[in-house]
């Protein structure tokens, strides 16, 4: 049990110790908790760091860009994988001793995937970095709600929100600057500085829990392998399908049934075994599982439109890894505008009703993106990015405070992992969900425009002579040349056309996700100010 349980399962005990977290003053707390928000915040960050480089990725190491979205897919089914069990694992090593840890490996491994020799050292290194470094993601939840009771949590929680929601935006902005400037290793050794930094001081002065190491005897290895089974092939099968038409592989189908039959097993583990890996009884509560499904739809929309937004620009305007990262720039921009906002009417407003405004608001930016035009860039998508900044930051922060702020300590580290899990999923979930429907409604819509190209539409006939008579000049006057380059461009631009009507169909079904969620809010249960009045005052 953790020292935060201890103290407040014996209330009016003996003299004993103080919790070893007693022991840091205020300044202190708050100085220890920045650190940690760094290595949260580069974690979270090389989720998305190399999204607008994997073409420089993949020429510095000459592979396919089948091969190269492996150093995105690696990172995110490692990851996926260790989040849920960080909450044992802080128990067993202590916060403080998982956190180096984490922080420690995570380093590393951004060392060696800057020195990655070919494609398959930089997917293995990748896949390492994840594992190695997510534990840092929900460790960050329990040591803000140990270190800050009552009302200070406002201000932790609005301060994770906006980095949870934050980092994966800016990442394509970073990482596009870095590989424009430098080189697309830097996009690794960039970790290198702050994840030291966090590694030396955390073990110095976190001081939130003692490790209990006894607790491997009676660990659940089975429910961790059925774990790592379920949620890796899961990932995979999400990553992969849309590229290979679902149930049409066999690997696909393969490694969705794995799945579905492993993550069966693992509830059932879960519910029966004594000690499990995961506590999916936390969800009884109402708040916790309602604030799941919100931590679930809001990774959709961050995730999603980060993976959308990109795409758009650099296949349909074709836009430079540096470009690409300065029209997305603006979303992280009014994200942190909008902190202040929210810390004050946090303290004075009820944080269920800023949460269904911050989810309904970024419905309303997702929607706003639904009349976009091949003709879009910074100027044009500078409304909705400034819609979604905004609202990321009233949609995460509460939810971190309703959803965790109920529970007591005890079962605080192993619920985290689970609530953080679901972002994750969700941010995985929607970009397979918006990569099929780009595949699937680009031919739909082709098909469509293609129809109304024919001998009987006098505007095409006019746009097809022009063309030729370019095209004919251009090859020393051969009308057969022109004719077949007029073509060839026609086509062009009605593929143009049909790419950017599926970006909108996507973002019409992100709305509609938004706009469930933001009615189903009234259903979550006001709490009071987690943490409650302490001994220390506070």
């Amino acid at each position: 049990m953790s020292a935060a349980a201890t103290a407040g399962d014996r209330p009016h005990a003996s003299p004993s110790p103080a919790p070893a977290r007693a022991e840091l003053s205020d300044g202190q707390k708050v100085f220890v908790f920045a650190v940690m928000c760094v290595g949260f915040f580069i974690a979270l960050l090389d989720i998305q760091i190399v999204s607008a480089s994997l073409k420089d990725i993949g020429g510095g190491l000459s592979a396919s860009p089948d091969e190269v979205a492996w150093v995105q897919t690696s990172y995110l089914i490692a990851e996926i994988i260790v989040i849920p069990l960080s909450g044992f694992l802080a128990r067993v090593m202590s916060t403080r001793w998982l956190f180096c840890t984490s922080a420690a490996g995570f380093t590393a491994t951004s060392l060696l995937c800057g020195w990655a020799w070919d494609i398959e050292s930089m997917i293995a290194f990748r896949a390492l970095q994840g594992f190695l470094g997510g534990s840092m993601i929900p460790t960050v939840f329990t040591t803000a709600f140990a270190f800050f009771p009552g009302k200070k949590m406002v201000v932790a929680a609005a301060t994770i929100g906006a980095l949870s929601s934050l980092a994966p935006t800016l990442g394509p902005t970073v990482g596009g600057w870095i590989t424009d400037n430098f080189s697309w290793h830097w996009l690794f050794f960039v970790n290198l500085v702050p994840g030291i930094f966090v590694a030396v001081v955390v073990p110095l002065m976190v001081r939130v829990d003692e490790p209990e190491p006894a607790l491997l005897g009676t660990a659940d290895w089975l429910g961790i392998a059925l774990m790592a089974l379920f949620l890796g092939c899961l990932e995979y099968t999400l990553e992969e399908g849309p590229r290979w038409n679902w149930t049409e592989d066999t690997t696909i189908r393969a490694t969705a049934w794995i799945s579905g039959l492993s993550g069966i097993g693992f509830v059932w583990r879960s519910l029966t075994y004594a000690h499990p890996i995961v506590d999916l009884t936390a969800l009884r509560s109402r708040n916790f599982a309602l604030g799941c499904l919100f931590s679930f739809v809001t990774g959709i929309g961050i995730f999603a439109t980060i993976y959308l937004t990109p795409l758009f620009l650099g296949r349909v305007r074709g836009f430079s890894a540096l470009q690409i990262g300065l029209a997305v720039f603006s979303t992280g921009v009014f994200q942190v505008m909008a902190i202040p906002v929210y810390a004050i009417l946090a303290k004075r407003v009820d944080l269920r009703w800023l949460m269904m405004f911050g989810l309904a608001l970024f419905g309303l930016s997702m929607w706003s993106f639904t009349p976009i035009t091949h003709a879009w860039g910074s100027d044009e998508l500078l409304l909705p990015q400034a819609l979604r900044g905004f609202a990321q930051q009233f949609a995460v922060a509460p939810t971190v405070t309703l959803t965790l702020g109920g529970l007591d300590p005890a079962r605080l580290k192993l619920a985290s992992g689970l609530f953080n899990l679901m972002r994750n999923l969700g941010g995985a979930i929607g970009i397979a969900a918006c990569a099929t429907i780009l595949n699937d409604r680009t031919n739909l819509h082709f098909l469509r425009l293609a129809e109304h190209l024919n001998p009987a539409n006098p505007a095409m006939l006019a746009a097809l002579r022009g063309m030729e008579a370019r095209m004919s000049g251009a090859f020393a006057g051969d009308p057969s040349h022109g004719h077949a380059g007029a073509l060839r461009q026609l086509w062009a631009l009605a593929y143009r056309e049909a790419q950017t009507m599926t970006y909108a169909d996507s973002f019409v079904a992100i709305t509609i996700c938004f706009a469930l969620a933001t009615a189903l809010v009234p259903l979550m249960r006001r709490i009071a100010p987690p943490g409650g009045p302490t001994a220390d005052g506070h």
